[in-house]
């Protein structure tokens, strides 16, 4: 632990040296004499470093009070360097009143909230579409039409959906200008009933047990890439987001506890899921192991095992199976599982919302079930993989007919990912 004693008798190096203090607190010694604050932490699974200003300008107690407050953000799920970003890159109202300019700002504060990573990639690339013709407009000064002219360049494209989301997008920013006094009202209001309106179309699943045996025969046969093998072998029983199956790791499943706990970085609405692991579930992952345990990813890429597989391999290998888009996806096999679990009528709704990650509108009702139901979900998933199995083996049973439960058997847990307690 340092003193203010000990950091006046630090000498200077050919190289810049590390002293520690406590609680990922350090100076970092620069060659030249120059003493720097630094922090290191863990954020969603990824280190993190944090500049907390130079000795002596930062004495030892503010640095140490500038590290708990970086503390405090990471106990509620809040990145602070992200945070560190947001408050610095905001300038004074009179000179960051542009479009883009609160367009970025509002970027980097649902950032540091804590948003997904894939959501934050969407969200930039949507903007992407207005900076070209309104993103140097002073943002309080834009009309309707304005924003109609970007949402009309979408719409001849065909993208009516994109259109669509965009002009919520724009209603947020427009929200955030106005709570930070550049913006008087959120003029998108009057764009309601302006927009084409996209025809709502449903992912293709499969969905008659019948149908749903031969699909998971035809995997069995599937001859190509191991990675994709078992992707293809897994998602039927852990009907998880396609995103987060490709970008699963090892270090995220514990194998003596049977869950995959997913980061929230990871998940669409922000929040960490965890996955109950059926012992089907389990022999695949330690056969999958043996293959792809030399990556972080359990699904690596043919060219690099530093990248998972693409978001269309799993789709193009039920193509290569005979299935074409318009009858199962990856994202199907979600609706393949929410259809039949809930037809079975043995597990509560509640239990099959929340083992698939939707989230509840009402926030008393979300902040309970967010630790509900897990006993009925453990058991679920391990029911569900059973009558996975008896479609496979009879490929005739009958809809919401599901055989007999093996969670309450013993079974030896194979050795792969992380070891510390839930």
């Amino acid at each position: 632990m340092l003193t203010d004693a000990v950091i006046r008798r630090l000498k200077c190096r050919e190289k810049p040296y590390k002293v520690a203090d406590m609680y990922g607190l350090y100076l970092l010694m620069h060659p030249k004499g120059a003493r720097y604050w630094r922090f290191d932490y863990r954020h969603a699974g990824k280190r993190g470093t944090l500049a907390l200003g130079v000795y002596p300008e930062v004495s030892l107690k503010e640095a140490r009070e500038k590290r708990a407050n970086a503390g405090k953000m990471l106990d509620k799920g809040l990145n602070p360097s992200a945070y560190k970003k947001l408050t610095s890159g905001i300038a004074s109202l009179e000179g960051g009143d542009s479009f883009k300019a609160v367009a970025d700002e509002w970027l980097a504060k649902i950032e540091a909230e804590g948003r997904a990573a894939a959501t934050m990639e969407k969200l930039r690339w949507l903007l992407s579409f207005a900076e070209p013709l309104i993103g140097t407009c002073p943002i309080g000064k834009l009309t309707a039409p304005e924003f109609l002219t970007v949402l009309r360049t979408v719409e001849v494209r065909g993208r009516y959906e994109t259109a669509r989301r965009l002009r919520s997008t724009f209603s947020s920013v427009l929200r955030y200008a106005i709570a930070t006094g550049r913006a008087k009202r959120d003029v998108t209001v009057d764009l309601r009933g302006a927009l084409i309106a996209p025809k709502v179309t449903h992912r293709a699943a499969i969905i008659e047990p019948t149908k749903v045996g031969a699909l998971l025969r035809a995997i069995e046969g599937y001859e190509g890439q191991p990675a994709v093998e078992y992707a293809l072998k897994i998602a039927p029983h852990v009907f998880v987001r396609p995103g987060e199956l490709r970008n699963a790791e090892w270090d995220e499943f514990d194998a003596e506890e049977a869950v995959w706990t997913i980061p929230a970085s990871k998940m669409k609405m922000g929040r960490e899921h965890k996955v109950p692991l059926s012992k089907q579930v389990l022999d695949l992952l330690e056969r999958l192991y043996a293959v792809t345990g030399n990556s972080r990813y359990l699904f690596p890429s043919v060219r690099s095992n530093d990248r998972p597989i693409s978001e269309n391999t799993v789709n193009a290998a039920l193509r290569r199976l005979g299935y074409d888009k318009t009858e199962m996806t990856g994202h199907g096999f979600r609706a393949l599982a929410s259809t039949l679990l809930n037809e079975s009528r043995k597990w509560h709704p509640d239990a099959i919302e929340r083992q698939l990650a939707h989230i509840e509108n009402n926030d008393v009702r979300r902040a309970y079930l967010r630790g509900a139901h897990w006993p009925e979900r453990v058991r679920m998933m391990q029911y569900w993989s059973d009558y996975l199995d008896q479609l496979r083996a009879k490929g005739n049973a009958a809809r919401g007919k599901f055989g007999r439960e093996r969670f309450g058997q013993a079974a030896e847990r194979p050795m792969f990912g992380r070891r510390e307690a839930l």
